[in-house]
């Protein structure tokens, strides 16, 4: 019972990683109807500019308890917001009345540019970094198992909550949600209407890219290791979390994040953890079956 709930922990913590990628991910597509493949690749530059800020402070002196973090992450999200407010412009913006393979092959290079930058500007050597959030919560003990909550995964949960409400509030509460609700349902007449449809989409993946920067984060403070090549598989996982959720439905990003990382986490922990990618695709594959829009994706309505 001990060892089953310190890997319920452990998925949480996981799974709200993917999902704040995840939402990235669904808002995209929600606007323009097209998937951001190099979203991961933004996760992964959000990592690193993490990295970098961290080490600075740290030279300065000024990485010192909970605002030390909170600086590090504003940091992360700013710089990284910059990234995907570029590719939004490069890669996507000339190809918006294109035929729709191409914003994605654009996309796929676009992914395939930042990695190779990074691992020319940063080297392609795995970059470790000393735990900056130590210490827990002891929350239960078997015999001489001990189930802790750490303040790392407690931080992870807490800041994904915090960022995911303020997410919220900013789509059904203001001016900027409701102009992308516009376009989501219908970009020719929100434009039609008065609504700045350019401006809207490039704020939808400044946004993306600011949760993908906060995952970043948070991933490199929790696993301390990061290299030029985890955009990829991480962008892969939350590309399947935002599909089994329901692509489009921002719950239904969370929810698969959730249920990727707690099957990667129990699948690791009782079986072969060689295996536990096959494990989360096969889960996917069976849902799709069963639910083609995801677990809380909707039908779309063809109006005629």
């Amino acid at each position: 019972m001990a060892y089953a709930l310190q890997q319920l922990i452990n998925g949480i913590s996981l799974g709200m990683i993917y999902g704040l990628i995840a939402v990235g991910y669904t808002m995209v597509y929600g606007i323009i109807g097209m998937i951001n493949f190099a979203h991961g690749d933004i996760f992964m530059i959000g990592a690193f500019v993490a990295l970098v800020s961290i080490v600075m402070l740290l030279s300065g002196g000024f990485m010192d308890g909970p605002a030390g973090i909170v600086l590090v992450l504003a940091i992360s999200m700013a710089f990284t917001a910059l990234y995907g407010w570029s590719v939004e412009r490069i890669a996507y913006r000339p190809l918006r009345g294109s035929f729709r393979l191409a914003p994605l092959i654009s996309a796929i290079g676009m992914s395939i540019v930042l990695q190779n930058f990074v691992q020319i500007s940063q080297g392609a050597r795995v970059k470790p970094l000393e735990p900056q959030v130590r210490g827990g919560i002891e929350l239960m003990r078997e015999g001489d198992f001990v189930v802790q909550l750490s303040y790392m995964q407690l931080l992870i949960i807490c800041t994904t909550l915090a960022v995911l409400a303020v997410f919220t509030w900013l789509v059904t509460r203001t001016p900027l949600g409701r102009a992308m609700r516009a376009c989501e349902q219908d970009r020719k007449m929100a434009s039609l209407l008065g609504v700045d449809t350019d401006r809207t989409i490039s704020l939808t993946f400044v946004i993306g890219a600011a949760l993908a920067a906060c995952a970043g984060t948070m991933y490199l403070l929790r696993y301390g290791v990061i290299d030029f090549y985890i955009g990829f598989l991480a962008g892969v996982k939350a590309f399947t979390a935002a599909v089994l959720g329901g692509i489009g439905s921002l719950p239904g990003a969370v929810l698969g994040g959730l249920l990727i990382g707690l099957i990667e986490t129990f699948w690791s922990a009782y079986f072969s953890v060689q295996y536990k990618d096959v494990a989360a695709f096969s889960i996917l594959v069976l849902t799709l079956i069963f639910l083609p829009t995801g677990l809380l994706g909707r039908q779309e309505v063809e109006k005629v």
